[in-house]
């Protein structure tokens, strides 16, 4: 039986929701391994000068705990 702990990240890019999200993943997966779902809780963006300046999501990721099968 496997077990999974879930963190939450908030990931940032001036491109798009998607970059700020695989950014957040990326860096996540840099110190924890069996990284293995993530889900897309929330979506925001800074505006300056009247358009989208930062694209910001908040992320949830799931990881196998050592030892679960």
């Amino acid at each position: 039986m496997a077990v999974f702990k879930s963190m939450e990240l908030v990931g940032t890019s001036g491109q798009s929701f998607d970059d700020a999200a695989r950014s957040a993943v990326k860096r996540a997966g840099e110190t924890i391994r069996d990284l293995e779902w993530m889900e897309v809780i929330e979506q925001r963006g800074y505006i300056k000068g009247g358009e989208v300046n930062e694209y910001q999501v908040k992320v949830r990721v799931w990881f196998k705990l050592e030892g679960s099968e």
